[in-house]
């Protein structure tokens, strides 16, 4: 596998050293770039998105120019309205079936062993809609063990589930043939108590060196590296340990995919709820230098070998990886230098394959051509751009 040599800055004066400086306490540090180079945008722009008030704003892949993503350009989602809370007056409640009850304040949270781990969140919904291709970044986050607190609460026996409630609530009605109800609900996710004790989830309260913004969950958020952005639970109040799976309208009714598969010639209809991500890629961008052409992407959802990429119908062409910054459960950004390329429409398509041989599929697979939701879309992703 090739590797791209480590980034080489062009420092011109004070200016320019005062703007590195700010880049490297930012940890975002930018892609390799050549004096003169510009980006040809893609000519497969997305919708107009239909809904503001869940989707409040995305990444722009074409300005996607550093492996960190910093948070004035991380996607916001927010399934209701956005909470308004006083991180001096909140307080994170651990209840449930424990031993010990606890309400613990962001002084005492902080006051906790530090942990760190760069993550990239994708939402699982992301290019699964027309108007939804941004919905994905890349952090270092900071905060405390969610393992330890668990332990220091003692899971009762019993306790086989953990429930993550958000701060974020709204009226949810339930209305079929057989009941109909309004519930003031929180947003709130589950997993098991296996999953939850893993060591690498953290209880973040810092994202990018900086203190959670609001849009990201602030004053706490769930960080839970492998999972798709659903299971990382923002504006967390409250973990409580039940007895039982938990279903509510984020696990059992929305965001549960439908696949229909084949058992010896007979279709089964298969629902399965979100949880892990699942192997991806996208071209990112194009630029242009002269006559020279390079296209960059990011791979991420498993633990990369490589990725590849094919240019309208030719043959899939090695990337090259970049591994002057990466992290377990970070993506990895590759680029693909594109020699004197014939004017018109190209449409680029780029598949990564994991370390166990998987490899991304075609949006013609059955995997993907027989989903009959949105979410977790890891079809291979193909953009158009236009060489004069």
């Amino acid at each position: 596998m090739q590797e791209i040599p480590r980034r080489e800055f062009i420092v011109k004066g004070g200016a320019a050293l005062a703007a590195v400086a700010i880049l490297n306490a930012s940890r975002a540090h930018a892609y390799p770039a050549r004096a003169g180079e510009t980006v040809i945008p893609w000519l497969d722009q997305q919708a107009a998105n239909p809904a503001p008030n869940v989707i409040k704003s995305q990444l722009v892949w074409e300005d996607l120019d550093s492996w960190i993503t910093p948070n004035e350009k991380f996607f916001g989602i927010g399934h209701f309205e956005w909470p308004e809370i006083d991180a001096s007056k909140w307080k994170l409640e651990v209840s449930g079936l424990v031993k010990k009850p606890v309400m613990l304040t962001l002084d005492d949270i902080k006051a906790r062993p530090r942990k760190e781990v760069t993550f990239t969140i994708e939402c699982s919904g992301n290019t699964g809609l027309p108007f939804f291709n941004g919905g994905i970044g890349n952090a270092k986050w900071a905060g405390t063990s969610l393992a330890d607190i668990l332990k220091e609460a003692g899971v009762q026996p019993s306790g086989i589930e953990v429930v993550f409630w958000g701060a974020d609530a709204s009226d949810v009605e339930l209305n079929d043939d057989i009941r109909k109800v309004k519930m003031h609900q929180n947003f709130a996710r589950s997993m098991s108590l296996d999953d939850a004790m893993s060591a690498t989830n953290i209880l973040a309260y810092e994202m990018n060196g900086a203190p959670l913004p609001e849009r990201n969950g602030s004053p706490l958020r769930l960080i839970a590296p492998g999972w798709y952005g659903i299971a990382n639970v923002k504006w967390l109040k409250r973990i409580e340990v039940r007895d039982r799976r938990f279903t509510n309208l984020f696990m059992g009714r929305n965001y549960v995919t439908i696949r229909e598969e084949d058992h010896n010639g007979e279709t089964v209809w298969m629902e399965t709820t979100v949880g892990r991500a699942r192997l991806k890629s996208a071209p990112a961008r194009v630029m242009k230098l002269g006559s020279d052409y390079r296209i960059v992407g990011a791979a991420w959802g498993a633990p990369i070998d490589r990725v590849e990429v094919k240019i309208d119908k030719g043959a899939w062409m090695p990337a090259t990886i970049d591994h002057s910054e990466e992290a377990e459960y970070a993506w990895k950004i590759w680029s693909l230098d594109w020699s004197s390329p014939a004017p018109g429409d190209h449409a680029v398509t780029s598949r990564a394959i994991d370390i166990s041989g998987n490899v991304q599929p075609a949006m013609d697979d059955p995997f993907i051509a027989k989903k009959h939701t949105y979410w977790e879309s890891n079809g291979q992703v193909t953009r158009t751009v236009r060489i004069s």
